[in-house]
């Protein structure tokens, strides 16, 4: 059974009449002698913790972090509409190992457009991830950006000098399996890693019908990622491209590179399913390689 949660929560209406759902999420991890712990959580508005598990045994070398807890972030709504804004927020304590993962794809749906004459509203979903010294996975499952869907998605990542990072971020633009794209949407995504006060990686995506189809841009493919590692060496690489080499295909593209010790396998695809089996299977490859762990996959997955 998990340990005991020190948890708050504040619920209130929203602050103007017609806006969208206003959450926030305040996550902290400790390790709490040989065990990685949810110390605090607090919430405001839809956005929660499912469940805390702790599916993987202590570590054998004393000098590893703390046993991982395993964290399922929930959005109960089930999807983001326009004039949501959703705020997740992740410290990890010196030594904590906390790998944080979603129950099912995140839905984006089609923006609506205010009565009125005003412009249309985004959906936003800001993402802190910032880790003292621990090791955090951040490997939640795809995201779907419907049809004329409009998105603001932007994930910050801060380790400090000892910490180390694995994670990975994917995107299914529009229903493929009914031949639906993006068609009007925007998806705007931007992607931070940091060391300190050392930017490793910055990255800004604008997504719109403009790059859908032409070869400068996606070709027609619907699916899109980046799996990340830090820090990492040229043996990391050598296995990774390996292992991408094994799983490249005619619907399936994935690529590896070696950046400042900022390991990066880009992919895209037809598929988002079969692109989140590739990362997955990436992560089983090299999570022993640069944690000193075996891959334990949240069960989740499986379901």
């Amino acid at each position: 059974m998990s340990a005991p949660i020190a948890a708050t929560a504040a619920r209130a209406p929203n602050e103007r009449a017609g806006a969208g759902w206003q959450a926030r999420l305040e996550l902290t991890f400790q390790a709490e002698g040989a065990r990685t712990r949810l110390a605090h959580r607090r919430h405001h508005g839809p956005l929660l913790v499912q469940r805390v598990f702790h599916p993987e045994p202590p570590a054998l070398d004393a000098a590893l972090a703390a046993e991982p807890c395993h964290v399922y972030v929930l959005h109960p709504p089930g999807g983001v509409v326009s004039g949501d804004e959703l705020q997740l927020e992740v410290e990890l304590q010196a030594r904590a190992h906390a790998l944080l993962t979603t129950p099912a794809a995140g839905k984006f749906y089609r923006r609506v457009s205010p009565a009125g004459g005003e412009q249309p509203r985004v959906a936003r979903l800001t993402q802190t991830l910032h880790a003292n010294d621990g090791v955090l996975e951040w490997l939640p499952q795809e995201n779907i950006f419907y049809p004329d869907s409009a998105v603001e998605l932007r994930t910050i990542v801060r380790l400090d000098s000892q910490a180390r990072f694995i994670g990975w971020e994917i995107g299914c633009l529009g229903l493929p399996a009914i031949q639906a794209s993006l068609a009007g949407g925007t998806v705007r995504q931007a992607f931070e890693l940091w060391q300190g006060a050392a930017p490793l990686l910055l990255e800004r995506l604008n997504l719109a019908r403009s790059c859908l189809q032409p070869r400068w841009g996606l070709a027609g493919q619907s699916a899109l990622g980046t799996w990340l590692a830090f820090p990492a060496a040229a043996r990391h690489l050598a296995l990774a491209r390996a292992s991408a080499a094994a799983m490249n295909c005619a619907d399936m593209t994935l690529a590896c590179t070696l950046v400042d010790g900022v390991l990066s396998c880009r992919g895209c695809g037809a598929r988002a399913d079969r692109l989140k089996q590739a990362f997955i299977e990436l992560w089983c490859a090299l999570r022993p390689e640069l944690l000193g762990r075996p891959a334990t996959a949240p069960r989740i997955w499986a379901t």
